[in-house]
């Protein structure tokens, strides 16, 4: 995923993770919310219950009926009413709840939803205990759908947002990314594409995936029609025209515009070519009109003010330096250099990690340092109370995303410190900062039961943590996740250090000797300079 998609989809697992209301999620015609909505399917926790909605147009009790049958309800089919589909619903919910289990209610196409049903699913946000809210609902859908939650008689539904998305195509160097990711796991050369028919395909794609799918598989055939061993620029207009209409009459407008505009240049320029010497000779001066004996004002220099014939004439210097200005954390943070894979990069160095060699870090990659990405929503407080350094998301009026690192706090916790000991107020801060962080953490075990070779689980990242500060061992693995022969040797190594069996297993006398490890390595915390 881009940098974008992996943001909208922690957005997503926000809204399964924290609190209940709702969590809007747009974006244009083939950005990918879909595919988006099945990634989050692959990484659904095991404790929730998702019932997702892909169609959208249904009346009130269709709806209901449809959350019944993705949840399990059994309601009787020939019989049911809004009231009894709700009644059992709240009654599934609140089962669910008792046993430690969420609901989560996922609508894609969301924005044609009618009024009624929009208006319904709102109502069912109001069942809830006397804690929490016992369903999470999800929309997902076209910027269309953004306008239509601004409607004032859906400002109830408006204010029970709790986190919002706008998912952007691709820029640039994610479309040429993107292409040859693509190609790659597919086994193909990355460089089948020319550098000039990628940004071909991005100006007549505008960055939106599905798009650019098309306009590739299509010149990928055309290629290979032609016999031809990379893909031109000449290759994707054919491509172009063949699956998007493309053709000459889009260009035919801004051509007559420049014809018309070089053609009154010169019907300009000639008029003024004859037209010329005429103006000249009627704008010259009459020496008879003119009156030498009146002086103007700078001709006039006073026997005072003549400067002294015995004295060496000096410049006077001026004094040139550029006078300091106090920066603004708006003009701060508006740089691209603050984007989250800079943000990331800076935290992996905070924590000793090492960075691939493309400078590309996702929080794939951070798992395979023996970290993991923690998304949450908080105040400046609670940065304060978690302690440890985190990535701050910054909103911009463009609608564009910034990263910084915050690294500790001073002055009597009125100022924020960022990398590079760059500090701001936090008022300033709090303007531009809509809340959501990114932290890294060290993975912990989820239950403390022996692992063995070829298992694979969250237990073998905590393993791989812990082992790294004791061998140096900090390659980027492709599956982190998973037991592999590499990581035996490793864990045979730390048993010889200690004196342990030398089986490659973590058994029980091993693990106790690497929960001991694991509660002396150190943390790292927020710098609090007062």
């Amino acid at each position: 995923m881009s940098p974008r998609h992996q943001e909208g989809l922690a957005h997503l697992l926000y809204g399964m993770d924290f609190g209940g209301g709702f969590v809007a999620l747009t974006g244009e015609v083939g950005t990918g919310k879909t595919t988006l909505c099945h990634c989050l399917l692959q990484q659904l926790p095991q404790n929730i219950d998702l019932a997702l909605i892909l169609n959208s147009k249904l009346n009130a009790i269709e709806l209901l009926a449809t959350i019944c049958d993705e949840l399990g309800i059994i309601y009787n089919k020939n019989q049911h009413t809004l009231k009894n589909l709700i009644d059992l619903l709240n009654q599934y919910l609140l089962t669910a709840h008792a046993n430690g289990r969420r609901t989560v209610l996922l609508i894609d196409e969301a924005q044609n939803l009618s009024m009624d049903v929009l208006e319904q699913i709102r109502l069912l946000t109001n069942l809830e205990t006397s804690k929490t809210k016992l369903l999470r609902i999800i929309l997902v859908g076209q910027p269309e759908l953004k306008d239509l939650l601004k409607r004032q008689d859906l400002r109830q539904l408006n204010q029970r947002i709790t986190a919002r998305y706008h998912l952007l195509p691709l820029s640039l160097e994610e479309t040429r990314a993107y292409i040859r990711h693509r190609l790659i796991v597919s086994n193909g050369h990355p460089d089948i594409f020319k550098d000039s028919a990628i940004r071909k395909i991005y100006k007549l794609s505008s960055g939106i995936p599905r798009v650019i799918n098309i306009l590739c598989d299509r010149a990928l055939l055309g290629a290979y029609s032609t016999d031809t061993y990379v893909v031109t620029p000449t290759i994707v207009n054919r491509a172009a025209k063949e699956t998007l209409g493309e053709s000459n009459q889009k260009t035919s407008y801004p051509t007559a515009f420049l014809t018309l505009l070089l053609l009154g240049c010169i019907a300009t320029g000639l008029y003024f070519l004859k037209a010329w010497p005429n103006a000249t000779h009627q704008t010259k001066i009459n020496p008879a009109t003119s009156n030498p004996a009146t002086p103007t004002k700078t001709n006039i220099i006073e026997p005072d003010n003549l400067p002294d014939p015995q004295k060496p004439f000096t410049v006077k210097k001026i004094n040139t330096a550029p006078v300091a200005t106090l920066q603004t954390l708006q003009d701060w943070i508006n740089t691209p250099d603050h984007s989250l894979n800079t943000a990331l990069i800076s935290t992996l160095k905070l924590w000793g990690k090492p960075i691939p060699e493309n400078n590309q870090v996702d929080c794939a990659y951070v798992e395979t340092t023996g970290l993991r990405c923690v998304f949450g929503k908080a105040t400046w407080k609670d940065m304060l109370s978690l302690n440890r350094p985190v990535i701050l998301e910054f909103s911009l009026a463009d609608k564009k995303k910034r990263h910084a690192l915050l690294t500790g706090f001073g002055q009597n916790q009125t100022m924020i410190h960022f990398k590079d000991k760059v500090s701001f107020p936090v008022a300033d801060v709090q303007e531009h900062w809509d809340g959501y962080y990114l932290m890294l953490e060290p993975v912990s075990m989820v239950d403390f039961k022996p692992i063995y070779p070829r298992q694979s689980s969250d237990n073998v990242l905590w393993l791989r943590h812990l082992l790294t500060p004791v061998d140096g061992k900090t390659e980027a693995i492709e599956l982190p996740l998973f037991y592999d022969d590499h990581l035996v040797a490793r864990v045979i190594r730390f048993q010889h250090q200690h004196q342990l069996p030398e089986d490659g297993k973590v058994g029980d006398q091993t693990l106790a000797h690497l929960k001991k490890l694991a509660s002396s390595l150190d943390s790292h915390h927020l710098e609090i300079t007062d």
